[in-house]
């Protein structure tokens, strides 16, 4: 029996599916590191952090929804997708209903991110509008982020920069330099991510006309830029120490390292199917290291 088969239409199961709940804990991950260096400055706030918390998870669940759905629409998920199943492909949940739960996860995500405008002011409000947009026009409306090679700088941009700095920035009432540096080595895996997804779906989505920078550029490109973002994640505790930013007990990431260079040896190698264990072994790097992260930034920033 086919995984597909063994879910019934429109159940819980199938809209579970839909979340795609594995990759939640990658959309925890800047919020804790942006945290961690709240509370290193003295300045955590745990409701804004809760808060904070619960805007990422509902926008990363509402861009699922809009990725599954859009994905549908265009072509782009057909019988020959490599990857994870998914739900309006399987025909386990209609377009419409899938539109409807976009709607919802969106709605909570603002209800939500109001606590956080009072906090933050305009700034945080026209962020939060942007986020909202940004998580259906990655994939839907006239100019999808994803198909037109955009998708990366989305990531690292939203998951990276405005999570990690917001996050800080919201509980201790300034933006911190800290923030910025550390806000890219996060960044760097949730494109990571991306990039396994996008060197695996190659020849799929250039018969789509997904225009990702992997297809534009090549599949060579892709497992280049895996590696370098792995540099990044990498070299940045090092810059901190470096610039006497932290001490040397930010470089606890660097135990996940000798993983790294397995996933990246891995990418390069691997094609179609294969690299869906290593998608997700990307996100549980990021995990770890994001956890390591997190506990040398609170330990070690000075």
């Amino acid at each position: 029996m086919t995984e597909a088969a063994s879910i019934e239409r429109g159940s819980l199961r199938a809209w579970v599916l839909a979340a795609r709940p594995q990759t939640l804990p990658v959309s925890m991950v800047p919020v804790a590191v942006g945290t961690a260096i709240a509370a290193a400055r003295g300045g955590a706030r745990p409701p804004v952090a809760l808060a904070c918390l619960g805007v990422s998870l509902l926008l990363q669940i509402a861009a699922n929804l809009a990725n599954d759905v859009f994905d549908f629409e265009k072509g782009a998920d057909t019988a020959a997708r490599l990857g994870p199943l998914r739900a309006a492909q399987a025909g386990l949940l209609t377009p419409r209903a899938m539109k409807v739960g976009l709607a919802v996860a969106l709605a909570l995500a603002t209800a939500t991110g109001l606590s956080l405008v009072l906090v933050g002011g305009w700034p945080v409000l026209a962020l939060g509008a942007l986020a909202l947009l940004s998580a259906v026009a990655y994939t839907g409306g006239p100019y999808p982020l994803g198909y037109n090679g955009l998708g990366d700088v989305f990531v690292f941009g939203f998951f990276g920069v405005v999570a990690v700095v917001g996050t800080a920035a919201l509980q201790t009432g300034a933006y911190d330099p800290v923030a910025f540096a550390a806000a890219a080595p996060i960044g760097a895996l949730s494109t990571a991510v991306l990039v396994v997804n996008n060197v695996r779906d190659h020849e799929t989505d250039v018969a789509a006309g997904k225009r990702t920078l992997v297809v534009r550029l090549g599949r060579r490109f892709g497992v280049a830029e895996y590696a370098a973002l792995m540099l990044v994640a990498y070299a940045t505790p090092l810059g901190l120490v470096g610039a006497r930013a932290a001490s040397p007990v930010v470089l606890l990431p660097t135990l996940t390292l000798p993983f790294a260079v397995r996933l990246c040896l891995a990418v390069a190698e691997e094609r179609g199917a294969k690299l869906n264990a290593r998608l997700r072994a990307t996100a549980k790097l990021m995990v770890a290291f994001g956890a390591l992260f997190a506990a040398g930034l609170y330990l070690g920033v000075r």
